[in-house]
Formats: C-alpha cells, structure tokens, sequence
C-alpha cells in the first residue's frame, strides 16, 4: 500500500506502481514464504569488512560492484548490519554497491565510542552518529542512496541537513514519526513514557526483545539474543536519551526536491496515522509492509523492490 507526497512546490509525486504490500507479485510471495534461518551466516556475495570512522572502526557488510552506484543502509539500537542481509544480494543484483554497518557501540563495532573522539567525549550523542555516517558517505565522490532503520532514520535525516550534496534518494524505514520526546506516541507505552528514565526504558526495551514479544522466529531470536553480549549497554542508554530529544528537521526535509520514501510496517511501534502525517510533511511517498517495526526483516524482498524502484527513478529524472 501506498500514499502519494508532494514536492517542494506541493505537485504530488505519481504514484508508483507495487510500492508496499499492495501488490502480489514475486516479492510479496518470497517474503510470505520466508523461511527460518541463521542470520548470522552471510549469504553468497555478501563480504564483511571494518570501516575507520571518528569514533572507531564500524564492522560492515557489502555486496556488488564497488564501481556502481553507491547505497548505505544503516541499522538502529539493538540492531546490526545483518538486519538487511536479505536486502544485500537483491540492490547488488540490481546494479547497486550496497554496504551496511554496525552502529557505534552496537554489535561488533562496539569498540567504537565517544572516548575514541578528539577530543574524546563522555557520551553517544547526536553528532557522533552523524559524523560517522558522513564519513562513510565522503569515502567516495558523488552522491549516495541512504537508509535509515529506526533510530537510524534520525541519524540520516542530520547528516542529510549537514550535507545534502552527499545524497542520491533518503529511504526512512520505521523513523520515529514525531520530533521532540518521540516516545509520547508509541500505541502502548506513549501515556508513560514521559516518566521512564533512559535506564529503565533500556532495561524494559531489552526485556521484551528478550521475552520474544514481536514473536520473531527461534534462529532469529537467537541471533539477536546473542547480539546483546557484545553491544554497550551504556551505548542504547544514551540513544534511547537521544530519541526523547528528536530533532525537528521536517521543514529541511520538505524543501528538497530529494526522492524520499517513509517505509513501515502496518503494526510498528508507532500509529500509523502518525507515519502518515509525517511522510506528507516531508514531501515523501509512504509504503506500508505487512508486519511490525522490522520490515526489512520481515518484508526484505516487497523493499528491496520499491527501493530499486526508487533508485532507477533518480537515474531517470
């Protein structure tokens, strides 16, 4: 399913053909079909790497031709680079060298931090996650396809207000709707989320990924159990601080004439009403997946399609 955005000058964008769960086509039935299996093996064509950005070294997977056209994916809390694995091997096929990254202080780039800083720094902040992703962006000249999971999808929106010349097309997926405390308009914990701590949110966050509440299947959960032995729990205690002060960047957003897609999943974490109000304000197209706050763990194959989509859209224009 998909909503038509409006550009800079309020024209409305037409309105692309498959975009979300809409249509039934190969995609949709492959991510139907998904099975269970071990994320942590990667998939044929997928090569891990590091990356040396201002806070450290970030692990990264890549896949496709480093000569063509460059796509950056970058997770959000909890998360890792292996949350697009499925992604990966369907953009490189498509003619696209993607790469994704663990975050700072996440997973296996948990080395990296704010001590690692000059000068160093006390805690993760805003502009340590920017200055990282723009890092990777001036690796290489040109402009770059960026997307951001979550809290991620924050991250990207700074660096893209830092430096909009970096940017080839901005794919938000599960964005925090809402600037300020973001929190205020989860479907469950909004009414009291203004009286949790950065501490006891962390803790319950990590208690229902561990408890298995978005009901993900057995190889999955372990794999993201395991994730949790290596990520600093000091590093998710600041970015959840960081989300209860959301930079307001709507109006930087809409006055690019930039390909921007909001991508959700229909029962995210947030209303859906909310994504809504949100891509409109930023001139953006919406695609709804079925599934929770992971769709590109849980509909990899219907995005990989709309981003393509997307991306040929900005060679031909």
């Amino acid at each position: 399913m998909v909503s038509v955005g409006r550009n800079a000058q309020g024209t409305p964008f037409p309105e692309p053909e498959g975009f979300g769960s809409g249509l039934v086509d190969d995609a949709a039935r492959r991510d139907a079909a998904l099975p269970d299996f071990d994320w942590a093996v990667l998939p044929e064509g997928v090569v891990s790497g590091e990356f040396a950005v201002p806070s450290g070294t970030l692990a990264t997977i890549s896949a496709g031709d480093p000569g063509k056209p460059r796509v950056v994916l970058i997770p959000g809390a909890t998360g890792s680079k292996e949350d697009f694995i499925l992604m990966l091997p369907e953009l490189a096929a498509a003619g696209y060298f993607v790469l994704s990254c663990d975050i700072a202080g996440q997973y296996e780039s948990a080395r990296a931090g704010p001590e690692n800083l000059v000068p160093p720094r006390r805690r993760y902040d805003y502009e340590l996650f920017r200055d990282d992703l723009l890092a990777m962006l001036d690796a290489e000249e040109g402009a770059v396809h960026v997307v951001g999971y979550s809290f991620a999808a924050i991250v990207v929106q700074l660096a893209f207000a830092q430096r909009p010349e970096k940017f080839r097309s901005l794919t938000l997926i599960s964005c925090p709707p809402e600037p300020g405390q973001s929190f205020r308009g989860l479907r469950l914990a909004g009414w009291f989320s203004r009286w949790v701590n950065s501490r006891v949110g962390t803790a319950l966050m990590i208690w229902g990924i561990r408890r298995n509440v978005a009901r993900v299947a057995p190889k999955r959960l372990r794999f993201v159990k395991s994730r949790f032995a290596f990520t600093r729990r000091a590093s998710v205690i600041d970015i959840i601080s960081l989300m209860k002060r959301t930079p307001d960047l709507r109006r930087v957003l809409a006055a690019s004439t930039l390909p921007k897609l909001v991508a959700v999943g229909e029962h995210d974490l947030w209303p859906l009403a909310l994504h809504r109000d949100f891509a409109q304000s930023i001139g953006a197209r919406i695609a709804v997946y079925r599934g929770g706050h992971s769709p590109s763990e849980t509909s990899p194959y219907q995005i990989s399609r709309d981003l393509i989509a997307l991306f040929d859209a900005t060679v031909s224009a």
